[in-house]
C-alpha cells in the first residue's frame, strides 16, 4: 500500500461527492492524494454513478488506506455532502470537487493558517479558472480580512466551495448544509458569519474547472434563486427574526417576494447568474452553448435589473457575436451596453490605451 495506515483521528478529512464524473476524477483524487500535508483520510460519496467512476474510486481505495469510498444511490449533493461530512473524524473539514485539482501545498498552507488563527473557522483561497484541458484562462481572488469578509458575503459569496477548509466543530454546530439547491454552500457561509470569523488565502489553492457539464443555463438560475434566499435570511436573522428558510423546500420567485425581495433584486440576481454562465462559455470557447445561454438571455424579462449587469452581459454578446462574424449584431449589442451604462466605455478605451502606449511613447 502506498498510502499511509489509517490513523483513529486525522487532523483534516477530506470530503468530494461524484456523480459520473470519470473524465477529470483521476487528475482531482491524484491532487489530493499528492498533498506534501499527509496527515489525511480521503472521503468521497459516489453519488449513484453508472458510469466508471465507483470502479476509479475502488481501485484508489486498493492503493492507499486513507481513501474511504462509499456507494449509495443517487440522493444529490447537498445530501451526499451531508453523510461525507458526518463520516469526517479529522479536526478539519476540507472540500474538493471531482473536476478540479488542489495544488500541491494547499492543505498544507491552510492547515498551518488555521492551527495560528484559532479565531478563524472557514478559510479559503484564491483560484485559477481552467478549461477542459487544463489552461489557466483566469485567475480569482476575494477579501482576505473578515471584516472585508462580512461585508461582501451580504452580496455574493466570496468562497470557491471546493477550495475551502472548516472546522468540523463549526460545521456540527451549523448543522451542515441546507438543500438550498446550488446555494447550500453560500447558505452555509453566512449562518456561520452571523457568529464566527471568516478569512481567505492570498495564495492560489485550487485550479477551478469550468466546463460544459458543469454549467447550464438552469443551474445558473436555480443558483442565483437560492443566493437571493440566503441573503434574505441572513438579513432576517440578523433583525432579530427567526430563520424564514427552516422549513423551506423550494426556493421559488413567489417566496422571495414574501421574504422581502425585490423584482428588481430578483432580475438582477438572474441576470448576474445569466452573465456568468455566458461568460464562463466564453472563456473556455464553448460558443454554441454561449449562444443558448444569450438566447434565454433575450427571451427573459429583465426590465427593472440593474443597468450594470445588463450592460456587461450585451458587452459579452457583442464580443460573442463578433466571434461568430455577425458584425453588425456585435455593434448593436455594444450600443445597448453603452446606453445602459456609458461608462462602460472606458473599458476598451483603457485596454486600447494600453495597448498602444509602448508604440506611442516609442515615437
Amino acid at each position: 500500500m502506498d498510502g499511509l495506515p489509517v490513523v483513529s483521528d486525522p487532523i483534516v478529512s477530506v470530503v468530494m461527492s461524484v456523480c459520473n464524473g470519470e473524465r477529470f476524477l483521476n487528475e482531482a483524487v491524484d491532487s489530493i492524494l499528492g498533498q506534501t500535508f499527509r496527515d489525511f483520510e480521503f472521503i468521497v460519496i459516489d453519488d449513484g454513478s453508472i458510469d466508471r467512476s465507483g470502479a476509479i474510486l475502488d481501485c484508489y481505495k486498493e492503493k492507499d488506506l486513507r481513501m474511504r469510498i462509499y456507494h449509495q444511490e443517487n440522493r444529490g449533493l447537498v445530501r451526499s455532502l451531508n453523510r461525507g461530512c458526518a463520516f469526517a473524524r479529522g479536526k478539519y473539514i476540507a472540500r474538493m470537487d471531482a473536476d478540479d485539482i488542489a495544488v500541491r501545498d494547499r492543505l498544507l498552507w491552510q492547515v498551518e493558517f488555521m492551527e495560528t488563527h484559532p479565531e478563524i473557522v472557514v478559510l479559503g483561497g484564491a483560484v485559477e479558472f481552467i478549461d477542459e484541458v487544463g489552461r489557466v484562462f483566469a485567475l480569482a481572488r476575494h477579501p482576505t480580512q473578515n471584516q472585508e469578509i462580512q461585508r461582501a458575503l451580504l452580496n455574493a459569496s466570496v468562497f470557491w466551495h471546493p477550495s475551502v477548509l472548516l472546522r468540523k466543530s463549526t460545521f456540527v454546530w451549523a448543522g451542515g448544509y441546507r438543500s438550498i439547491v446550488d446555494a447550500e454552500d453560500y447558505d452555509l457561509w453566512l449562518r456561520i458569519a452571523d457568529r464566527f470569523e471568516l478569512a481567505n488565502l492570498t495564495s492560489v489553492v485550487l485550479r477551478y474547472r469550468i466546463h460544459p457539464n458543469q454549467v447550464s443555463v438552469a443551474r445558473c438560475k436555480s443558483q442565483a434563486l437560492g443566493s437571493a434566499a440566503s441573503r434574505a435570511a441572513a438579513l432576517a436573522r440578523r433583525s432579530g427574526a427567526t430563520d424564514p428558510l427552516d422549513l423551506v423546500g423550494e426556493i421559488t420567485p413567489a417566496l422571495l417576494a414574501k421574504l422581502g425581495v425585490s423584482d428588481a433584486d430578483q432580475q438582477t440576481t438572474l441576470a448576474r447568474g445569466c452573465l456568468s454562465c455566458l461568460r464562463n462559455m466564453c472563456r473556455i470557447r464553448k460558443y454554441t452553448l454561449a449562444t443558448n445561454v444569450l438566447e434565454d438571455f433575450l427571451s427573459t424579462d429583465f426590465r427593472e435589473a440593474d443597468n450594470w449587469v445588463i450592460a456587461e452581459f450585451y458587452l459579452w454578446a457583442a464580443r460573442l457575436y463578433w466571434h461568430q462574424r455577425k458584425f453588425a449584431r456585435s455593434i448593436s449589442s455594444a450600443s445597448r451596453a453603452l446606453v445602459k451604462r456609458p461608462i462602460i466605455l472606458g473599458r476598451p478605451i483603457k485596454l486600447l490605451v494600453a495597448r498602444f502606449r509602448p508604440v506611442l511613447v516609442g515615437r
